[in-house]
């Protein structure tokens, strides 16, 4: 009886053992399975994660972008509206430019105006001065026209004896052929300058070529004033010693006399206001 009570008990015991082992098995399976889908998850999280700070770091970085292009957005209509401002201004200026130019063209067509008209005028008078001296010797006597000056060069050997000052016989001659034409020019002015060569001069009462140049110029003044009546108030007496000669080589033709013919600015002024009447010039 023992041996079955016994034996009953022992299957009991190990039909009880067979039931807890399938249990574990199958719980151990389960857990592995929780696991399993644990570290999925995890995983998962762990990506979810990585691509949120990715998405807040494009995030921030397009807000930096947006808040840039407003920025420049806004600097771009404050710009337009400087442009705006700068191109009308630039439009004015453009305009006042042209203005300017237009004025300043026809300033200098009046000037060029005016020059011609000197230059013509300039030109009949040594039309004037080459009619009555043209029986001269050309290098006895010189006509010239330098920067819109006329300028009549007379050799000493027409005029004055070597060393002197006293106007020879012949002079007078060719001094009244000249006031023939001054005289028929009241309104031009001029100066006569005496010239010497570079030997040093003294000789009475004269100390140098200084005093012997002065000296011939005002000689040949007088003579236009008092023989020929040319009015004292037009002429100028000079005297430029051997300082302003022609010649290096040839000292006789330092040794000159010069009629300079003198423009007078009021004058040229009057050729300019004339100027601006025409018609021609206005247009």
């Amino acid at each position: 009886m023992k041996k079955i009570i016994l034996g009953c008990l022992g299957v009991t015991l190990l039909l009880s053992s067979c039931v807890s082992q399938k249990k574990y098995a199958d719980l151990e399976a389960k857990h592995k399975e929780t696991q399993d889908l644990l570290n999925s998850a995890t995983v998962k999280l762990n990506t979810c994660l990585e691509d949120q700070a990715s998405a807040t770091s494009r995030l921030q970085t397009l807000e930096d972008q947006n808040a840039f292009l407003k920025a420049n957005n806004q600097e771009l209509i404050n710009n337009m509206g400087n442009l705006t401002t700068l191109t009308t201004k630039g439009a004015e200026n453009l305009e006042k430019s042209l203005e300017s130019l237009q004025e300043k063209d026809l300033t200098i067509r009046k000037l060029q105006n005016a020059i011609t008209r000197r230059d013509s005028v300039n030109l009949a008078l040594v039309q004037s001065l080459k009619g009555v001296l043209g029986n001269l010797d050309d290098e006895d006597i010189e006509i010239s026209v330098e920067k819109g000056v006329v300028f009549v060069s007379i050799s000493d050997k027409l005029l004055f004896s070597s060393g002197s000052y006293n106007v020879t016989s012949r002079a007078k001659e060719v001094l009244g052929k000249v006031a023939q034409v001054v005289n028929n020019k009241p309104d031009f002015e001029f100066m006569v300058e005496g010239h010497t060569d570079d030997v040093p001069y003294r000789k009475g009462v004269l100390l140098d070529n200084w005093d012997l140049s002065v000296k011939r110029a005002t000689a040949v003044v007088r003579i236009l004033q008092n023989d020929y009546k040319v009015d004292p108030k037009r002429m100028t007496a000079a005297g430029r010693a051997e300082f302003v000669p022609v010649s290096q080589t040839e000292k006789s033709k330092n040794r000159r006399t010069r009629i300079v013919v003198l423009p007078k600015i009021d004058q040229f002024y009057s050729m300019i206001e004339e100027g601006m009447k025409d018609p021609a010039i206005n247009d």
